[in-house]
This record gives structure tokens, C-alpha cells and sequence, in this order.
């Protein structure tokens, strides 16, 4: 799942100094060729969950590539998982006592109906410099880059002792049932690169990047649903009590409530550097004013008032669907609503469910959590000093002196399995985008094909500092 520029920064830490490196990325010829017809391949591909759903299709197109550049079959294992499949591949260490580096994705992509595109969505199209398609961005183009980069590291004889597994998931934009299926057969790894988080943002005029920022942590996301039954009768005869009016009232108070601000590490420190890239003085101050107390309230009224920030400063629920009422002439005899959380770390589902329950304030209003296995609350990665000393390596390779900021995301991705079991993982794509070319998991897609050179030097740096 991708989200804004400024939803990937959503809560971060402490700026750090890239290593001055003046030297231009090195060209890869073969990868960098290989990256455009794979990220072709696979957004021709219509992997959208549902009928007809093709992603073992694009597991295959990663199957082939990598038996192509030297696996062995027998290292690769596609699995069919409900209407979807994932694929997990290893290439083996030299050192099997060393717990493996895990290489984190997707291969699914939210649906996209032709007739709202300038562009066929699964046609894959070059154009000003732009791949176009479902999936540039998110997060096809990313894959066959890493899958690319490591082809191109067995090329030129690298022997990796730690092993590498590169794993896709099959529906991550859904129900992450695949996800947390590969989470668990890979519980035992080290650590993991999930290459579907983080990112570098561009400026809008120049173009220059501005900043990079890697995921440690996320907020939970939960569904609850609230509903008020009653025995309804006819619309000629009303009722004191009405299950539609209850349950507006109750989303009322629920759309008016605003969480306790909170603060941990990685957003105290976020508040304290990026305001600095806030271009609006007021909520630069804001920003500055949150990080040194939690509870200024007027800055708190700025960061909450504003979309980009609400995320940042806390738990936030929100009423997102209705459903009540059977007939026109009819009292109703349910109203149910979704309110839809995402929960700052730290906090349970249940004990988000209880407070939903006094904030509605209705006795009739009975709450229910609606996400059942989908989500599970993951605490955050530490900041693993052998982890933030190779992507700064890594990013200073491509970006000498580029400003590196750890961050905590609002939306779930497929970490979040990993580090509820234990394991740390860390959003650390190298893709730079300006938030104009934000389209994922909108209309016409894209990703600019500048990003292929250095981000295939960036993942051959990182991937052999965490394998070496």
C-alpha cells in the first residue's frame, strides 16, 4: 500500500549526514535494461484480487528471471493461496549458521477501470521519461529492480554469506492473508528490506532531491463496526427510539472526538527536523512547538486541522460507511456504520474498541471489531546500527549529503507481520518522486525511470552490506 509524500514521512527522526561521495552511480547496462522489460512484464499483468486474478502470472515472470540468472528451480517455491499466490526465492549463503536477509514486496495492485485512464492501465507505456501502468509505483517497477539488482550481483560473482530470499506477496492491497503467510515461514530471518516503503521526495520546480526517508515503524489499521438493532414498525407511527438517529448521534460524537496527542522517538524527532521542509510558516511552527510539549494546544489545533498532519499527532478513527434502513415507510430496524482507526503504537484493538464505546456515547450502540486477522499490532523496529550504516552508505552513494529521515508510516504494509513476530523490518525503497507524480493506487500511475540507474546501485550497496 503507498500513500503521499507526506503520509510516508509520518512520524520520523533525527536527520543524518550521507557520506560526501562525488562519484556518478556506475552503469549497469544489463540491469538497467532488464528493469524496464521486467516492470513492463509485470504491469501488463492484471494481478488485481477477484476473478481473473493474474498474479501468479507475474510470479512466474519473477520465476523465470531468476532460474534465467541462475537459481535453481528447486530454490524458487510459487504457492497458490486462496484466488492469489506468492512467491518465495533464496539464494543461498555461504554461511548457513547466518539467519537470512529477507527482500519484502508485493505483486498484487489495486483494480483500475480502462475507462478512467488516458492510458490502458495494464498496457505499459513509456512516455516523457514516465513508465506508465497499475503498479509503476506501487510497486512493480521497484521489483523488477531489486529482482534486476540481484541478477546483476550474481553477473559480476558476488557470493552473498549471509543468504538472500526475495519474497512477493499476492495481497497485500487487501486482505494480506499471503502476507502474514510469508511472515511466518520466514520467521527465523534477520531482518528485512521491505522495498514497498519509504522513498526520496523531489522538488516540485528543480526536480533535486530533497530528502529520503526509510519506515521503522507503522500505525495499526482496524475496522469497527457500530450498529443499533431495533424492533422498527411503520414510518406512520414513530418511535422514541429510532436506529437510525442513534446511530447518527453516536457518529457525531465519534467524528468530533480527537485522541490524546502522542509522541514516541521517531515522531518527536520528526517534528523537531522536517519542520524545516514545511514551507508554511504556521505549521513549520506548529511542528516545532508539538515536538517540545504534546500538549500546546494551540499547535495541536494546527497539526490536527490539517490532512497531512492529523495522522502524525496520534490515534485517529473516522466514520467511513452507512448502511441502515430496509424500506421507505418502514422504521429502520438497524443502522450499522464503519469507523475505520489507525492506532498509534502502543495500543491494542480492544482497547481502542472500548473507548469507541464511551466516545459514542449511546447505550444502544453496540461495537464490534470488524478487521478480525487482517491487521495485528506490530511494535516498532529498533534502529539497528548495522541497518542504518549501510542505507547510509547506500543513499550516500547516489545523494552525497542528502538528508536521511527514519520514519514511522500511517498506512499497514506487509512489515507489519514481520515485526509482530519478532522479526525487524525496515520501508527502504530508493525511489524519488515529486508529490505531483503521486498517483499509486490512483489514475495513471507512474514512476519516472531516472530512479533505475541509482537505485540499482543503491540496492547492490545495501544489499551486499547486510550480506557480506
Amino acid at each position: 500500500m503507498s500513500f503521499s509524500r507526506r503520509a510516508i514521512i509520518a512520524a520520523t527522526a533525527v536527520l543524518v549526514a550521507t557520506p560526501a561521495l562525488a562519484d556518478e552511480p556506475v552503469a549497469h547496462p544489463q540491469a538497467e535494461a532488464q528493469t524496464l522489460d521486467l516492470a513492463k512484464q509485470l504491469i501488463a499483468i492484471r494481478s488485481v484480487i477477484g476473478p481473473n486474478n493474474r498474479t501468479i502470472d507475474a510470479d512466474k515472470v519473477v520465476r523465470d528471471a531468476l532460474v534465467a540468472g541462475g537459481w535453481k528451480s528447486d530454490d524458487i517455491e510459487i504457492t497458490t493461496f486462496a484466488d492469489t499466490a506468492y512467491i518465495i526465492a533464496t539464494w543461498k549463503g555461504s554461511d548457513p549458521s547466518l539467519k537470512p536477509l529477507v527482500i519484502s514486496g508485493h505483486l498484487d495492485v489495486v483494480e483500475a477501470d480502462p475507462k478512467d485512464w488516458k492510458r490502458d492501465p495494464f498496457t505499459p507505456v513509456v512516455e516523457d521519461g514516465y513508465l506508465f501502468g497499475r503498479g509503476a509505483s506501487d510497486m512493480k517497477y521497484d521489483a523488477a529492480m531489486a529482482v534486476s539488482t540481484l541478477i546483476e550481483m550474481r553477473r559480476s560473482g558476488y557470493v552473498p554469506r549471509r543468504s538472500i530470499v526475495i519474497e512477493f506477496s499476492g495481497d497485500e492491497e487487501t486482505t494480506m492473508a499471503s502476507s502474514r503467510e510469508i511472515a511466518r515461514k520466514l520467521k527465523k530471518a534477520e531482518l528485512v528490506i521491505n522495498i514497498d516503503g519509504g522513498g526520496g521526495a523531489l522538488d516540485e520546480k528543480t526536480g533535486k532531491p530533497l530528502y529520503w526517508t526509510w519506515q521503522g515503524a507503522e500505525k495499526t489499521y482496524n475496522d469497527y463496526k457500530l450498529e443499533v438493532t431495533n424492533p422498527g414498525g411503520h414510518s406512520s407511527a414513530p418511535r422514541p427510539e429510532n436506529a437510525i438517529v442513534q446511530l447518527a448521534k453516536a457518529l457525531e460524537n465519534v467524528g468530533n472526538y480527537r485522541f490524546a496527542p502522542e509522541q514516541n522517538d521517531l515522531t518527536k524527532a520528526y517534528f523537531e527536523k522536517a519542520a524545516q521542509f514545511e514551507t508554511d510558516p504556521k505549521l513549520a511552527g506548529a511542528m516545532r512547538a508539538f515536538a517540545l510539549n504534546i500538549k500546546d494546544k494551540k499547535a495541536l489545533k494546527v497539526l490536527q486541522a490539517n490532512p497531512s498532519y492529523v495522522g502524525k499527532v496520534g490515534t485517529t478513527c473516522v466514520p467511513t460507511m452507512v448502511t441502515a434502513g430496509h424500506a421507505p415507510n418502514a422504521l429502520p430496524q438497524r443502522a450499522s456504520a464503519n469507523v475505520n482507526c489507525r492506532i498509534f503504537p502502543g495500543h491494542t484493538r480492544e482497547e481502542i474498541r472500548k473507548a469507541l464505546e464511551k466516545i459514542a456515547n449511546v447505550e444502544q450502540v453496540k461495537v464490534t471489531d470488524a478487521t478480525g486477522d487482517d491487521t495485528i499490532f506490530a511494535p516498532a523496529s529498533p534502529m539497528r546500527a548495522d541497518f542504518v550504516a549501510a542505507i547510509t552508505k547506500s543513499m550516500g552513494l547516489i545523494n552525497p549529503g542528502l538528508p536521511i529521515i527514519p520514519s514511522q508510516a500511517s498506512g499497514a504494509s506487509d512489515s507489519m507481520w514481520f515485526r509482530a513476530i519478532g522479526v525487524d523490518s525496515y520501508g527502504a525503497s530508493p525511489i524519488f518522486s515529486k508529490d505531483s507524480d503521486d498517483f499509486s493506487h490512483g489514475l495513471n500511475e507512474r514512476v519516472h525511470l531516472s530512479n533505475t540507474r541509482p537505485g540499482i546501485n543503491y540496492y547492490i550497496s545495501l544489499f551486499s552490506d547486510l550480506t557480506k
